[in-house]
C-alpha cells in the first residue's frame, strides 16, 4: 500500500523508530483480553498485574459496572457537545458539587482527563511575563503545560525547597506559579507540601498540586496530600485530580476557590473546546466517590501490601526508592536490563512495566511495581518469590542512588 509519505518523511520516521528500538526505548501496546484487574489476560495468557494505577480495585467493581450500564440506558453514551454548548448534564453538576464537598473546597471544574486539565490550567493562568516553577520530576503533562503557556519556565531540584526559594527570590515576573506533583508518579514519594505552602506564601506565588496519584490513596477518606499533612482545606488554592486511577473510571477535575474555577471555565481551552465527558460516566464516578469515601479498608489494604512488598524486596537486596505509597519503583539502571527483567517476570506470570528514559532520567531505568487493594496475599508472595529468583542476576548492577 502506498503510504503517501515523501521519501524524506519516510526516512526520518523510519530512523526515529530504529533509534528507539536500538536504545531499548521502543514502546509497544499490549491489548488486554480481559477487564482491568489484579489478573489480566494478555496474548492468551493470564498474568498477575502489578503495573496498573487501579489502586483501590474499582476499575472492574461490579457495582460500578451496573451503575454505568443503568446510567447509559437513561442518559445515553455520549455528551454530544462541549459543556458550554449543550453537553453539560445534571450528572456533571452533581459530580462537581460532591467532589467539592469531599475536598472541602468551594468549586470544582471537570476536564476530559488529567493531561487536558494540567495543560489547560497552566495555559489559562500563565503567559508571557509570568513565571512557572516546577519540580524537576513533575509529570510530563505539567511540564508540557508550562512550556506551552509562554511563561518563563524553571525546574527546581526534586523536592528541594531551598532551590525553589532561591529561584523565586531572584525572579521579578508579573505573576508566579509553583507547580508540583503531590505523589510523584515514577518515584512514589510525596511532595513536601507544608514547606511548599510556606514558600508560596512568602513569595506571593500561586501553588498548584497535581494529586493524580494521591486522591483516593492517602489522607483521611482519600482526600490526598492536604489531609495527609493535616493542613487546612484552604491552605492550597489549586488541586488537580484524575478520575482514572483510584476512582477506577475516567476524567479529571480542578478544585479550589469559586473565583479561580470561574476564571478557568472562561479561559481553560482544554475544557472549553472539547466534548464533555459522557453523563453516564459522571454518574458512575459519583458512585465511585461514595465507595472511595466510605470504604477505608481499601486504603488500609494498600498500606499493608506496600509494607510487605518493601520489606520483602529490601531483604532480597533490591534498590528501592523512598516511597511509602503503592508506587514501588525498583531501580535497575540501564534500559536494556530493565526490559530484560520485565520480560523475565512475564515468563513467570507477572506483568510489571519497565520505565525508561525519557520518562525517567538516563541511568535510572526501573521496574514500576504498583499495588492494588484487590491484590491477594498469594499473588504478592508469588511475586516476591519470582523477584528472589531473579535477584542474583538483576539486583547487583550499580545504580544511581538518591
Amino acid at each position: 500500500m502506498n503510504s503517501g509519505l515523501s521519501p524524506g518523511w519516510q526516512g526520518w520516521l523510519q530512523d526515529t523508530l530504529t533509534a528507539r528500538r536500538e536504545q531499548h526505548l521502543l514502546r509497544v501496546k499490549q491489548p488486554l483480553q480481559s477487564p482491568q484487574g489484579p489478573q489480566v489476560r494478555v496474548d492468551g495468557r493470564w498474568l498477575h498485574n502489578f503495573c496498573s494505577n487501579d489502586y483501590l480495585g474499582l476499575a472492574n467493581e461490579p457495582a460500578l459496572a451496573e451503575t454505568l450500564a443503568s446510567a447509559a440506558r437513561r442518559m445515553g453514551v455520549g455528551a454530544g457537545a462541549a459543556g458550554l454548548v449543550c453537553g453539560h448534564h445534571q450528572a456533571h453538576e452533581a459530580l462537581a458539587e460532591e467532589l467539592a464537598d469531599w475536598l472541602g473546597v468551594e468549586s470544582v471544574l471537570l476536564f476530559g482527563n488529567g493531561y487536558l486539565a494540567n495543560v489547560g490550567v497552566l495555559q489559562a493562568l500563565a503567559s508571557k511575563g509570568d513565571a512557572i516553577f516546577q519540580d524537576r520530576l513533575n509529570h510530563a503533562s505539567l511540564l508540557d503545560g508550562g512550556l506551552a503557556s509562554g511563561a518563563r519556565h524553571q525546574r527546581y531540584g526534586h523536592t528541594d525547597i531551598a532551590d525553589l526559594a532561591r529561584r523565586l527570590g531572584d525572579d521579578s515576573s508579573r505573576r508566579r506559579l509553583i507547580v508540583s506533583d503531590g505523589v510523584f508518579s515514577m518515584d512514589g514519594d510525596l511532595a513536601p507540601l507544608p514547606e511548599l505552602v510556606r514558600c508560596a506564601s512568602q513569595h506571593d506565588a500561586l501553588l498548584m498540586l497535581d494529586e493524580a496519584h494521591a486522591f483516593g490513596v492517602i489522607g483521611e477518606q482519600g482526600r490526598g496530600s492536604v489531609a495527609h499533612f493535616g493542613l487546612a482545606t484552604d491552605a492550597l488554592p489549586l488541586r488537580i485530580g484524575t478520575l482514572g486511577k483510584a476512582f477506577g473510571v475516567y476524567g479529571a477535575f480542578a478544585a479550589g476557590p469559586k473565583l479561580l474555577m470561574d476564571v478557568l471555565q472562561q479561559t481553560a481551552r482544554t475544557a472549553i473546546y472539547t466534548t464533555a465527558l459522557p453523563a453516564a460516566l459522571a454518574e458512575t464516578t459519583r458512585h465511585a466517590l461514595r465507595l472511595l469515601r466510605a470504604e477505608d479498608w481499601r486504603r488500609e489494604r494498600l498500606q499493608t501490601l506496600t509494607a510487605r512488598l518493601r520489606e520483602g524486596l529490601l531483604a532480597q537486596g533490591w534498590q528501592l526508592m523512598a516511597s511509602s505509597t503503592p508506587i514501588q519503583p525498583v531501580r535497575i539502571g540501564s534500559s536494556e536490563r530493565a526490559m530484560a527483567l520485565s520480560a523475565a517476570l512475564a515468563t513467570r506470570g507477572f506483568w510489571v512495566g519497565a520505565i525508561r528514559p525519557p520518562t525517567v532520567p538516563a541511568g535510572t531505568a526501573r521496574l514500576r511495581l504498583t499495588l492494588s487493594a484487590s491484590h491477594g496475599d498469594a499473588a504478592l508472595e508469588a511475586l516476591l518469590s519470582a523477584m528472589a529468583e531473579l535477584a542474583p542476576e538483576f539486583a547487583t548492577e550499580t545504580c544511581f542512588r538518591d
